[in-house]
């Protein structure tokens, strides 16, 4: 078996006397783009955070690329390959979409090369004539867009994000499906959501996460089907 791009093992969060998240054992394949749906409270946003730093596991390992990196801080592991986009985009208001694009992509390179760059994300995410808006000034859809671009921007080799389509309009949704995707082509993602819809435009495996351990992992059309996951989470919406 290849080794995969991202693992854990029993990996493990305690606040207290509360199991956020309990012996995660979690494998992301070389390009591969997997979603982690749950209730709330289920421990998907707990485990995003122990992947990138923001939180130091109480137990277990986080091994990208077969390294550990468990222990390691927010800017390292970044500086490894792990880019995020959060919910709440984290953009400069007042700076135009530009700016906001040039600013990531200048932690890499500089002067044309940044210029052309920036070019390029501004075509990739869709925004090439709103370049020079202040970002301030766009609408939530558009936001998340240019968040995306800034992650981009950085070149990383894995992509989390967290609820990208949360907010948005059903025509901007499908357009966030559709960057994905493409994303997709050249970069491995997890992505959490709780818009079902969106899941399944862009899909294939799902792990679902409920009490904070790994409840079943499949393909989207059986997760769709399986009694228990709808039960704990789908509900009615699993046959809208």
């Amino acid at each position: 078996m290849a080794q995969p791009l991202l693992q854990t093992i029993d990996l493990s969060m305690h606040f207290g006397g509360v199991k956020a998240v309990r012996h995660v054992n979690f494998r992301l394949a070389e390009g591969e783009l997997r979603c982690l749906i749950g209730p709330n409270g289920a421990g998907k946003s707990t485990f995003f955070k122990m992947l990138t730093g923001q939180l130091q596991p109480s137990h277990g390992q986080v091994l990208f690329r077969g390294h550990d990196i468990s222990q390691a801080y927010a800017h390292e592991i970044a500086r490894r390959g792990i880019g995020i986009k959060t919910q709440v985009p984290s953009v400069f208001d007042g700076l135009s979409v530009r700016e906001n694009i040039w600013l990531a992509a200048s932690r890499i390179c500089s002067g044309e090369r940044a210029r052309r760059l920036v070019d390029e994300m501004l075509e990739r995410i869709g925004l090439t004539e709103a370049a020079e808006r202040p970002v301030g000034q766009l609408a939530h859809g558009q936001r998340q867009w240019v968040e995306l671009g800034l992650v981009l921007s950085t070149n990383p080799e894995l992509i989390l994000l967290d609820e990208p389509a949360a907010g948005l309009t059903h025509e901007e949704v499908l357009k966030t499906a559709e960057i994905v995707r493409e994303i997709n082509r050249s970069k491995a993602l997890i992505v959490v959501e709780h818009d079902m819809q969106f899941v399944r435009m862009i899909a294939k495996r799902v792990t679902v996460f409920n009490q904070g351990s790994v409840l079943v992992e499949d393909t989207v059309e059986n997760i769709m089907l399986n009694p228990l996951v709808r039960d704990i989470y789908l509900g009615k919406r699993a046959a809208a």
